[in-house]
C-alpha cells in the first residue's frame, strides 16, 4: 500500500512538474499567432463600441421575472415584475457594486454580479435563481463578502481569491470571481493586478492555448496537461495566479505587436477572449 502511495505521489510529481513546464512556456510566448489574428479581428469589429479601452459596454440580457425571489435586489436592475427581457452593461454593473460596497451590502453587490453573469441563462427552475437562493440563505454570506474586500484592497486579488474559495457552498470560482472584479474596479487593491474573471469559457480558451504551446514544446503531446491544470471549474489559488500574470502581459502584448488600444486594461482582453474563437494548428 506504501508503495502504490509514493507511486502515486511520483506521478503526480511529475505531472506538476510538466504543468509547470508548460506555465513557463507560455509565460515566454504569450498567446500564438492564431489567437492575435482572431484578437485583431476582434478589435476590428468591437473598435467603435469599446473606443474607451474597457469592455463597460459589454451588456447582457436577462429577464427580471425569473429573479423575483431574490433578494435584495439591485434599484439598478430592472424591477423583478418586468415582463419580457432586459440589459445590463458591465459598467451598469460596476456602478451598481460601487454604490452597494459604499453601504456594505455585500449581498446586492453579489446579487448584480451574479444576475449579469447569468444573464438569460437563469431560468425559473435552472441553476440561476435557484441556486443563487441557496447561496444567500447561508448563514456565513456576509462575513465571507466582507472579508473578501478587505483583503482585496490591503493585500490582493489572490488574497481575495483565497478568501473566497470553498467559503460558500454553490459559490465556486467561475462567480465570485465576478464579484471580485467588479469589486476591484471599485475597491482597486493596495498591491498587484486588479481581479479578472475566470470561468468554464475562459478555462478552456487558456487551455486551448496551453494544449497548443505544450504540444509544440514537447511537454504535453495530447493535451492532457493542460485539460488538468485548466479544467472546467475550481481551479487553484495558484491557477488564478498563473491566470492574472498571463492575461496582464497578454494584454501588453497585444497592444505592442497589433492595433489593440494601448494601455487597454487586460479585462477588455478577457472579453474578447470570451467572445472569440479560433482554430489552432495541429
Amino acid at each position: 500500500m506504501n508503495e502504490q502511495i509514493g507511486q502515486h505521489e511520483q506521478d503526480r510529481q511529475g505531472r506538476q512538474d510538466l504543468a509547470d513546464a508548460v506555465d513557463r512556456e507560455m509565460a515566454a510566448c504569450l498567446l500564438p499567432d492564431a489567437v492575435v489574428r482572431a484578437l485583431s479581428s476582434w478589435w476590428e469589429t468591437n473598435a467603435a463600441a469599446y473606443a474607451d479601452g474597457t469592455p463597460g459596454a459589454h451588456t447582457v440580457r436577462y429577464a427580471p421575472g425569473r429573479w423575483a425571489q431574490i433578494t435584495p435586489w439591485p434599484k439598478s436592475l430592472a424591477p423583478t415584475s418586468a415582463s419580457g427581457d432586459a440589459a445590463v452593461s458591465r459598467a451598469e454593473v460596476a456602478a451598481a457594486v460601487a454604490d452597494a460596497l459604499q453601504r456594505e451590502a455585500f449581498r446586492e453587490a453579489l446579487v448584480a454580479t451574479y444576475v449579469w453573469g447569468k444573464g438569460k441563462r437563469g431560468t425559473p427552475g435552472g441553476s440561476g435563481p435557484a441556486a443563487l437562493r441557496e447561496i444567500l440563505a447561508f448563514a456565513g454570506l456576509d462575513a465571507t463578502l466582507a472579508a473578501a474586500v478587505p483583503a482585496l484592497r490591503e493585500h490582493g486579488a489572490p488574497e481575495a481569491y483565497a478568501a473566497l474559495k470553498g467559503q460558500v457552498p454553490g459559490l465556486g470560482p467561475a462567480f465570485f470571481t465576478k464579484f471580485l472584479y467588479f469589486t476591484g474596479l471599485a475597491v482597486p487593491p493596495a498591491h498587484g493586478p486588479r481581479p479578472l474573471i475566470l470561468d468554464r469559457v475562459l478555462a478552456r480558451r487558456l487551455r486551448q492555448i496551453a494544449a497548443a504551446v505544450g504540444r509544440e514544446r514537447g511537454h504535453d503531446p495530447d493535451g492532457s496537461i493542460a485539460a488538468w491544470v485548466w479544467s472546467d471549474s475550481n481551479w487553484t489559488l495558484h491557477r488564478y495566479r498563473i491566470y492574472l500574470s498571463f492575461m496582464h502581459a497578454a494584454a501588453e502584448q497585444l497592444a505592442k505587436d497589433t492595433d489593440w488600444p494601448s494601455g487597454a486594461a487586460p479585462d477588455l482582453l478577457e472579453c474578447a477572449l470570451f467572445t472569440t474563437r479560433w482554430e489552432s494548428p495541429g
